[in-house]
């Protein structure tokens, strides 16, 4: 009995991997620079390259709460067995991996909550209604926030005037969400802390929230600062810098988010004994291999398919979508990055034209939510059924 536990643990682990390729081939690894991508900053294979090393920190450094979340505030009265995180990490990745192939991109986080949902009730468990309901919210959401926010950015920055000081602004806002990101490595053992905790401990001998307030307004002034004398110097540089350093926040956002799509099935299995550290490094890993393997397909699909974007608008697209994604790792709420970047890229494209269309192809984005939808039905029930009838056999 305790060969075959650790055979079917086995195979969890591998399906783990497996679903972490599939992500970081698809959502984590195309999604970010796909606007940079677009709008010529970063060739696609560069952009496949350094999302994955981005990935992989974040994975690493912001991993734990998401992680927590799906492996056991998903259903309740039961824990996932190994057959159960096997069964539903490997429906969650063969829909993933399909999408990733057939050029739509699925979103990762309604397939991979829905498969854990069904196997969870097909053992017997009971419906997280909470959970769901917090989830769900933060799903019907995004497309209105992350596109309201990205089209009137991008309808801010079409003066060319304007952008000399919106963008600069705009750096600053970004500067103030990054200096109370929650980091692993800063907090003690089982926590997190943010640069400002850390700064106003170390320079005003406080963490009060004034305090903290005071380094951040700091840490965004300096940010906003740099990136004027960028732009004023050279305009097309300074976006061009501030595009990718964009890219490069929310590569590191989505290794924090979609990593515990592909590890979280497993925490209930390797409960205390594998530090948590190491189940993220191993789940990094995979989604770092599926960006260098198989991200470039989706990242030209979203940098050209969707809508036809400059730095401007690529620009308006990322800064609500690292927003939002900060938002979600902090909640531990699963989130799938490709309807926050494609929200974000529909809003600043219909910006281009005063709200006609911006190039959005309208066909497009209509197959890509009937996708998101159909994976979260059908992930749910192929588990629960495959799960029943496996179950029942043996």
């Amino acid at each position: 009995m305790v060969g075959a536990g650790l055979a079917t643990l086995g195979v969890a682990a591998l399906a783990s991997l497996f679903m972490a390729w599939a992500i970081g081939a698809g959502s984590s690894g195309s999604t970010p620079f796909a606007p940079a991508v677009g709008a010529n900053a970063i060739t696609v294979m560069r952009a496949g390259f350094v999302v994955g090393i981005l990935g992989l920190a974040g994975a690493v450094f912001q991993g734990a709460n998401v992680s927590e979340a799906v492996g056991s505030e998903l259903v309740v009265g039961v824990t996932l067995s190994p057959l159960a995180a096997t069964t539903a990490l490997s429906t969650a990745a063969i829909l993933v991996a399909i999408g990733v192939f057939a050029g739509y991109p699925i979103a990762t986080a309604f397939t991979v909550t829905g498969a854990v949902v069904g196997t969870g009730l097909a053992m017997g468990g009971g419906a997280a209604w909470p959970k769901y309901r917090q989830i769900a919210a933060l799903w019907v959401l995004v497309p209105f926030v992350g596109g309201g926010t990205a089209y009137v950015t991008a309808r801010g920055l079409r003066d060319i005037g304007r952008d000399r000081v919106l963008v600069p602004l705009l750096a600053g806002v970004v500067g103030v969400i990054v200096a109370n990101i929650q980091f692993a490595f800063l907090g003690g053992p089982g926590e997190g802390q943010s640069l400002a905790q850390t700064a106003a401990a170390g320079a005003l001998g406080s963490t009060s929230l004034a305090a903290q307030a005071g380094v951040t307004l700091a840490f965004a002034a300096l940010v906003a600062a740099a990136l004027y004398r960028d732009v004023a110097g050279d305009p097309e540089r300074g976006q061009r810098h501030f595009l990718l350093a964009l890219g490069g926040l929310v590569a590191f956002s989505a290794g924090g988010s979609q990593v515990g799509l592909a590890v979280g099935p497993l925490l209930p299995l390797v409960g205390d004994e594998v530090p948590l550290v190491y189940v993220l490094l191993g789940g990094g890993i995979g989604l770092l291999v599926g960006s260098w393997t198989g991200a470039p397909r989706m990242i030209k699909a979203l940098a050209q398919d969707y809508s036809s974007l400059g730095p401007r608008r690529s620009i308006a697209a990322l800064i609500p979508s690292f927003a939002i994604a900060q938002s979600a790792v902090f909640f531990g709420i699963p989130v799938s990055f490709n309807e926050i970047i494609v929200s974000a890229i529909v809003g600043s494209g219909y910006a281009a034209a005063g709200g006609s269309g911006g190039g959005v192809s309208g066909r497009k984005m209509l197959f890509t939510v009937l996708a998101w939808v159909a994976s979260l039905v059908l992930a749910l029930a192929v588990s629960y059924g495959v799960f029943a009838g496996v179950d029942a056999l043996i």
